[in-house]
């Protein structure tokens, strides 16, 4: 997750201060994504959870057994729980779960696609202290309603944005970039200038559930970078006028490298200092500083890497799970820089970069280990000549 604001304006986020804190540790605890139901009102066409439309899931953890989870979780300290699905709002203890963990002291995320959201559950989850509301936008009135497959999905979706917001509530736009929608980024950014959002995370499109069978709108490396550029040039726009919206791109750590470059080329006078801080954390965390727990107790690496079942918290708990010395897999995540093949074995970024995001690798290649086919860079720039 790159923060677009933080790095290239200088702008800084309670996030922020995770992504880019002065002392990095790999030994650093996980944020923990929970998908807790595979139950969902909606067929998104990119769907990494595959999750089906109010499927009857008899396999989810009990309430009792979500409050263990949320019980071992609090004690091992993880900085973050993010609550999401299927749409979670679609479990009827959802409520009780979040204020369980918002009340053990953890800072409790909900990732939604807002159209069960309304004016009661909006003023509970602020009197808990949710402290983030992010809820999938992925363009405008037609993109939206198509990528959903019901029509009606995205006004229902800015009922529950505006109810949010309403409620006092952070709340953030999560846009899955694609050869559909690239055209919509504009209307992204004055769609969150107008209701006053306060975040946009563009997501690279992940080949993983639903997402496998939609690999063909995935943007080639010329329309990469050109987003990219819209993304950088529009950030810079709204902080011009005094807008404050965080903006952030997620699951293409190469996007660092690029702005990076980008500041050189344009002699600001913080390239040096970014790259200092992309050294600290811009490589895939997936089996490090991030994972992902099932519906059914399966723990991930990470919430799109679904084929690599790391243990089930039915079985053992999350914290014992996710000690890498007695899970080969893990430990060798954690020294993937040894690992790497091809392109991404060769590129001069590589220490910070660190291959990009190895279940894209897997699940495009078969090898997880193999270059990232999703790095938009170009050979020069692997090279480290544009640096110079």
């Amino acid at each position: 997750m790159l923060s677009i604001s933080k790095l290239y304006l200088g702008n800084e986020e309670y996030g922020d201060i995770l992504r880019y804190k002065e002392t990095r540790s790999v030994y650093k605890k996980p944020i923990v994504v929970w998908n807790l139901t595979s139950r969902c009102n909606l067929t998104c066409e990119h769907c990494y959870a595959n999750a089906a439309h109010f499927a009857k899931n008899t396999d989810e953890l009990s309430t009792q057994e979500g409050k263990t989870l949320i019980d071992d979780l609090a004690a091992f300290n993880v900085p973050v729980l993010l609550f999401s699905g299927g749409e979670p709002l679609a479990r009827k203890d959802i409520l009780e779960l979040l204020s369980y963990a918002s009340s053990k002291g953890l800072r409790t995320v909900l990732s939604s696609n807002g159209t069960l959201i309304d004016e009661e559950k909006a003023r509970y989850l602020k009197r808990i202290g949710i402290s983030y509301i992010g809820i999938s936008v992925d363009g405008n009135e037609q993109t939206h309603d198509s990528f959903r497959h019901k029509k009606g999905a995205f006004q229902e979706t800015m009922r529950g944005i505006r109810i949010s917001l309403n409620a006092g509530l952070k709340v953030g736009l999560r846009f899955t970039m694609n050869k559909k929608n690239a055209s919509d980024i504009d209307y992204i950014f004055n769609l969150v200038e107008q209701e006053g959002i306060h975040r946009i995370c563009f997501y690279h499109l992940i080949p993983s559930g639903r997402g496998a069978s939609i690999r063909e709108l995935e943007l080639n490396i010329e329309e990469k970078r050109k987003v990219m550029d819209q993304i950088i040039n529009r950030t810079t726009e709204i902080y011009s006028k005094s807008n404050r919206t965080e903006i952030l791109t997620v699951a293409n750590h190469c996007d660092g490298i690029y702005l990076y470059l980008r500041m050189k080329k344009e002699n600001h006078p913080d390239a040096e200092k970014i790259l200092s801080f992309l050294r600290r954390n811009s490589s895939d965390s997936s089996g490090i500083g991030i994972s992902s727990i099932n519906w059914n107790g399966e723990v991930y690496p990470d919430q799109f890497w679904r084929n690599r079942i790391l243990g089930n918290i039915r079985q053992e708990k999350f914290s014992e799970i996710w000690d890498s010395s007695k899970n080969e897999f893990m430990n060798k995540l954690l020294n993937r820089r040894k690992f790497i093949k091809g392109r991404c074995s060769r590129c001069h970024y590589l220490e910070i970069c660190g291959g990009n995001f190895r279940s894209r690798s897997e699940y495009i290649t078969g090898d997880t280990w193999a270059s990232d086919p999703g790095c938009y860079l170009y050979d020069a720039e692997i090279s480290g000549a544009s640096s110079k």
